[in-house]
């Protein structure tokens, strides 16, 4: 369904694909982060919504595929500030990944944040959230009861996949030009989720084992990247944790009904080709540490003076996670980056308003989240920690 609404998806999956082939033939070391079909198969989503309630509907949802929050991500502290708070659904036992690698990365819209939205928008804004529904209640009802007895025939689970994929479908519906705008002046991010009647698959990630390749074929194929890999540099120890790039989001033709109710083609540069190299886990000390060598102006230049260059050392210097402390089996890192979100959501957007002074008032907290949601979010050092002792 994204490789129709995005065809530049479909050159994104065949170079990850001869990419990964190619490292996993030049390095009988390379399936040690998981192997060829498992992360050749790997996926993570993202999408977008605007309330707590809408919020609660997809953690219901992906809860009937064995998917929960796991950390929390408040991508309007990051450098590049959105008005969001994000979690990740994913399964969380290291055989489900295996057997599930899919992830979705959930955005919810902090419209309570008076340094985004006054008093008078985020009142208009709320009035339109709670006046759409993103999902069939008859979908969101089976998920839960899926999720509650564990399984379901396979049947029912076709056809429950299928409306599950439907509801996440790019409308066709005319879009309020007036209003998107609107939103569009306090953020990009903020008219793509509440300027539309619907919500929709942001960007579908492939994973790939060599990024800095990745993103020299995209090049040479004429598909246009952003500047900058995000995370961390590419250094010749362990990779950590997460590298992220993108192609640039592409206009895509949409309708819009104007003031005067007349509806024309127009087009939005909302959806960008997203994929993503993961590295080994890193332990609290270990992300200390990633912090401080990427607060520098260089942080490749400096890399070895805060990391060391084997996997021996890193587990003796309890930096990163391995499965029984063996450094020949390292725990993959399985989230995100609040910094490196925000930057790629920013790479990809013409130009974002930055947040109004003041202080934030809000209770966009991990457990205010949970409890609207009424899941629980997982810590993602908690798993790490389960992951290493096996």
């Amino acid at each position: 369904m994204y490789g129709a609404e995005v065809p530049a998806y479909h050159t994104l999956v065949e170079v990850s694909s001869e990419v990964n082939r190619g490292v996993v033939a030049a390095d009988g070391d390379a399936e040690r982060l998981g192997s060829l079909d498992r992360v050749t198969a790997e996926r993570h989503g993202a999408i977008r919504v605007g309330n707590a309630a809408e919020l609660a509907q997809v953690a219901d949802l992906f809860a009937a595929f064995g998917m929960f929050g796991v950390g929390y991500y408040d991508l309007r502290e990051a450098a590049s500030p959105v008005p969001v708070v994000s979690t990740a659904f994913r399964p969380i036992e290291p055989e489900e990944l295996a057997r599930n690698p899919f992830r979705v990365f959930t955005s919810m819209l902090a419209v309570a944040d008076r340094r985004f939205f006054s008093d008078d928008l985020a009142h208009r804004v709320t009035r339109f959230l709670d006046a759409r529904e993103l999902f069939d209640p008859a979908l969101i009802a089976t998920a839960r009861r899926i999720a509650a007895h564990g399984a379901c025939p396979s049947a029912d689970a076709r056809d429950f996949v299928a409306a599950a994929v439907s509801a996440f479908a790019l409308s066709r519906d005319p879009i309020d030009r007036g209003w998107y705008d609107e939103l569009s002046a306090v953020s990009a991010v903020a008219a793509d989720i509440a300027g539309v009647r619907s919500t929709h698959i942001n960007h579908l990630t492939p994973r790939v084992l060599d990024i800095d390749a990745l993103q020299q074929q995209m090049t040479a194929r004429g598909i246009t990247m952003i500047d900058h890999i995000q995370g961390p540099p590419r250094t010749d120890g362990p990779q950590v944790l997460l590298r992220q790039t993108s192609f640039r989001a592409l206009a895509e033709p949409r309708r819009f009904r104007e003031p005067d109710g007349s509806v024309v083609d127009g087009t939005l540069r909302v959806r960008f080709g997203e994929v993503e190299q993961r590295g080994v886990a890193l332990t609290p000390l270990g992300r200390e540490r990633y912090d401080a060598a990427m607060a520098g102006p260089d942080p490749a230049a400096e890399w070895d003076a805060h990391f060391p260059t084997t996997d021996a050392e890193l587990a003796a210097s309890g930096l990163a996670y391995y499965h029984g402390g063996d450094p020949a089996r390292p725990v993959v890192y399985e989230d995100f980056l609040p910094a490196s979100a925000a930057g790629i959501f920013r790479s990809n957007l013409d130009g974002d308003s930055a947040t109004a002074e003041g202080a934030d008032h809000t209770d966009y907290s991990r457990d205010w989240m949970a409890a609207t949601i009424g899941h629980h979010i997982h810590d993602p050092y908690h798993l790490y920690e389960k992951a290493a002792s096996s």
